[in-house]
Parts: structure tokens; sequence; C-alpha cells
């Protein structure tokens, strides 16, 4: 049986959000409806929903501790490509103890991006 992952933010601004996944990430819109956008590249899918209540931001805050991982096929292509963006990056690209290599950025909402090399590690995981 086959098993997917979708994942869907919450963005203060839903438009930046859906500019930043297409013009950064390569992300292509897939459907929109209002306040929900749906994204795609290859088979990774985000949905993005607009959080149109004012809250105590505390409260809404990203987790401690989340990254969301994005496998790619080429790493350096990748990287350029955000380079290219002007969108800041993190870190630079670097072979992790785990063997794959990656870097990292931060969305417009402050959610933690990890890009990284497909391959296994030393642990025998994906």
């Amino acid at each position: 049986m086959v098993m997917t992952l979708r994942v869907e933010v919450f963005a203060w601004d839903l438009e930046a959000a859906g500019e930043f996944y297409r013009r950064v990430l390569g992300f292509e819109e897939l459907n929109r409806r209002p306040g929900y956008l749906w994204m795609g590249r290859g088979t990774a899918r985000i949905g993005i929903g607009e959080r149109p209540e004012v809250v105590d931001p505390a409260s809404r805050r990203v987790p401690a501790g989340t990254e969301l991982v994005l496998e790619v096929d080429d790493l350096d292509a990748e990287y350029a490509r955000v380079v290219a963006s002007g969108w800041p990056v993190e870190s630079e690209p670097r072979t992790q103890e785990w063997g794959l290599r990656d870097f990292r950025l931060f969305d417009a909402d402050g959610y933690y991006l990890r890009l990284t090399s497909r391959g296994r590690t030393a642990a025998g995981m994906l």
C-alpha cells in the first residue's frame, strides 16, 4: 500500500507565502480557493491556508524543532535557484554526519526548511 504525505502551513500573507514557494523553491499552483493555495512540485504537495483572524502570535508560533524536509535530485541546482532568487539561506550546502548534503532556510512565515540530497544515510534510511 502506498502512503503519501502532504503538509499544510498557515500563513499571515497568503500571496507572500505562495510567492516564496513559487519563486524560491519552484512549486506551481495546483489549485486555489478563497484563503487557500494548493502547491506542488513533483510529488511534493503543500497546502497554504490563510490565517484570517487576529490572534496572539505566541499561540500560533511555529513549533520548535519542526523541519520541513524536501528531497531533491540536484542539491547544487536548488541552492543556485534559491541564491538567484535573493532569498536568504540559513546555511550553505554541506555534508551532514549521516552522509547526505543539505542546506537550510526559513519560508515567509518562519517555517524551517531543509533541502537535502536523495540517497541512503549511514543508518540505512532514505
